[in-house]
């Protein structure tokens, strides 16, 4: 298998549905950019990697990576390798070892940053799945105007990153109270105002 390796070049919620964000991998020495739409937790857990915030007890990935350590093994490598119906597979690959184990990307990736191993992605794979730059709304222009609005965008560890903040029971009703009444669903919409009263 023909492999590429990439970076993180950011993460953002811009134009992802509640409860996502869009991860932006590039290639190390070209220009293809992918997405892969992860979680909340992972973008946290990401950004919080790349800005060296540390929570006092160690979070999912910390431990996995403690384990690793504890057991002896060393991650090598994390591969991207496969594209199965608009959903990405990864892998970790140690070494010393001819065992791989299958990993949810935004996974693989939380641990790779934390044991500092690089990331692969299948030349076929990134062939497939690229985007050009401006899709990606990530471009350089961009990225410096998102650093002024508030949880749009994560940049790379290079720079100042602030992880993204989840929504407040409320701000998620009120959210979905917008949306109720945007699809004239009125009835869901009453629900929602009732609920919201309550937790006034």
């Amino acid at each position: 298998m023909n492999k590429v390796q990439v970076d993180i070049f950011g993460l953002t919620d811009r134009g992802m549905s509640q409860g996502a964000f869009a991860l932006i991998l590039k290639e190390s020495d070209g220009p293809r950019r992918m997405p892969i739409i992860i979680g909340v937790p992972e973008a946290q857990a990401i950004a919080n990697e790349l800005e060296g915030v540390h929570a006092q007890r160690p979070m999912t990935h910390d431990l996995l990576r403690n384990v690793i350590e504890a057991l002896g093994g060393r991650l090598r490598e994390v591969v991207i390798h496969s594209l199965k119906e608009g959903t990405f597979y990864a892998s970790l690959i140690f070494d010393f070892s001819d065992l791989e184990v299958d990993a949810r990307p935004s996974d693989a990736i939380a641990i790779a940053v934390r044991c500092g191993v690089p990331i692969f992605v299948a030349e076929e794979i990134l062939d497939e799945a690229a985007v050009e730059q401006s899709e990606t709304a990530l471009s350089e222009e961009e990225a410096e105007d998102a650093e002024e609005e508030e949880g749009s965008v994560i940049p790379p560890a290079k720079e100042e990153v602030e992880p993204p903040v989840p929504l407040t029971y409320r701000e998620k009703l009120e959210k979905e109270l917008e949306d109720a009444i945007r699809a004239e669903d009125y009835e869901k919409a009453a629900r929602l105002r009732d609920e919201l009263n309550k937790v006034e």
